[in-house]
């Protein structure tokens, strides 16, 4: 606002960065297209409207991207795969267009688990590669949402656009140490992006701060005609977001489920825990039942709507897929219909369960992830990474909001001894995104330092 900076000088800085980032040894890969051309045009017609005063919204101007998955004119819409995409999108997704309308600049599209079916982030196809954690670039950066999270942890973006169908926003923004939002299902249109699983999956900003997350969040909840399950959603508010303690919330905890995590995720979870109750808050016991079937009926859910949506890419497709996708979906086609018709009645009763547990709690609280980010290793680069034990580990906590609908927001609290981020998560009841919000910025709090990343650019300078 006070001229000192202009969103094209931003932008400048942003293309040499872009540039720079993927001639690096090892190139970052957060951003996967972008184009010099639009990212001008839109920052020069920000430029003119900060110098007329008539700015659009606390975006006007901002750097953001959006995940592979999302239809963004006029880049290629690949989802994570050589096959899909062949020509330019002329049609952005309701997420793009409502940014565009909010003045921000969309310096591209970020990196992603092919086909959003992994955890790691580990994509080696040739238009992809494996995107870099910028804190410790021989580490994966999480996934499907991979390119997102890195780019906002390395500084080219304080904003970018994920999807969550198993912990897909949740799980890189916390291995690359910065905040993730996965709304409630429905909460935020998924219009435009390739509908995976239509269950399961939210749509959510990945973002340097909590404030920010819920700038984005403010801008982006709102029904879609073109996209039918969240019309019926209760108006977005921040209400009380910004109260100076928490004085009367009730903070479940279900301290067996809690305590499956490493070691130094725990020790610095259970003080993130002490703090809020330092802030006013009460912690309260809860129970979380049959959280055993709700993994495995989570994982028929999405893998049985998945291998469904991607029947046709299966049969003529196969050999251009990666190996891990092959055998995920060759896993998936041998759920029958009964498991399916299972699943989701055990998803009605997880939900009641819920209700009642939210009757006595604001919130539940858990790690964000039981383990910090893994080892990238030389064979990756060239077949791909599948570790069924890490997948199933690494979505423990974030399960539960895609199978029920629930709201999760993931803030990092600091670092293993190793200096990887480690994070902690707070879930709420359906539509109550701001309460997450006014904890997520107490737990920043908590934080008393932030490390800079290895790879970190600075696009302020």
């Amino acid at each position: 606002r006070s001229g000192k900076l202009t969103p094209s000088q931003v932008a400048k800085n942003i293309i040499a960065v872009l540039e720079d980032c993927d001639k690096s040894t090892p190139p970052l890969r957060a951003i996967v297209q972008w184009d010099q051309e639009q990212i001008m045009l839109m920052a020069e017609a920000s430029t003119a409207r900060y110098r007329n005063k008539c700015t659009l919204s606390y975006l006007d101007g901002i750097p953001v991207c959006l995940k592979e998955e999302f239809k963004v004119v006029p880049y290629h819409h690949r989802v994570g795969t050589v096959y899909l995409g062949t020509e330019p999108e002329t049609e952005d997704a309701t997420v793009a267009k409502k940014l565009r309308e909010a003045g921000a600049i969309i310096i591209g599209v970020s990196n992603m688990h092919e086909l959003g079916t992994g955890t790691t982030g580990c994509n080696p196809n040739r238009y992809h590669k494996i995107p870099r954690n910028p804190y410790k670039p021989n580490h994966f950066t999480g996934g499907s949402s991979s390119g997102s999270a890195a780019a906002v942890a390395a500084g080219l973006c304080p904003v970018a656009i994920g999807t969550d169908g198993g912990g897909s926003v949740r799980i890189p923004a916390s291995f690359c140490g910065v905040v993730g939002l996965k709304g409630t299902f429905g909460r935020i249109s998924s219009h435009g992006s390739l509908p995976l699983s239509y269950s399961t999956v939210s749509v959510g900003p990945i973002c340097t701060s909590v404030a920010d997350a819920a700038i984005v969040y403010s801008i982006l909840a709102e029904p879609d005609p073109l996209y039918p399950y969240g019309l019926k959603q209760p108006k977005a508010t921040l209400s009380d977001m910004c109260t100076p303690d928490l004085k009367g919330l009730k903070l479940g905890v279900d301290w067996t489920f809690f305590q499956a995590c490493d070691a130094e995720v725990l020790s610095l979870c259970e003080k993130a825990v002490e703090h809020l109750k330092s802030l006013g808050a009460s912690v309260v016991e809860v129970a979380l039942p049959e959280m055993e079937e709700v993994r495995v009926a989570h994982v028929i859910c999405i893998l049985s709507e998945m291998r469904d949506f991607l029947q046709p890419d299966f049969n003529k497709h196969f050999e251009e897929m990666n190996l891990e996708t092959r055998a995920t979906l060759a896993v998936a086609s041998q759920f029958t219909a009964l498991d399916y018709i299972k699943a989701n009645r055990q998803r009605t009763r997880s939900m009641r369960f819920l209700r009642e547990i939210f009757t006595t709690v604001n919130c539940i609280l858990t790690p964000a992830v039981a383990s910090t980010a893994p080892r990238i290793y030389e064979s990756d680069h060239l077949t791909g990474s599948s570790d069924l034990n890490f997948t199933v580990r690494s979505m423990r906590f974030v399960q539960l909001g895609n199978f029920t609908g629930i709201p999760g927001l993931v803030v990092p609290i600091g670092y293993s001894t190793a200096g990887l981020p480690i994070s902690f998560q707070v879930m709420a009841k359906w539509w109550d995104e701001a309460i997450l919000l006014r904890i997520g910025l107490k737990l920043e709090q908590f934080r008393y330092q932030t490390k800079k990343p290895s790879i970190y650019y600075d696009i302020l300078a």
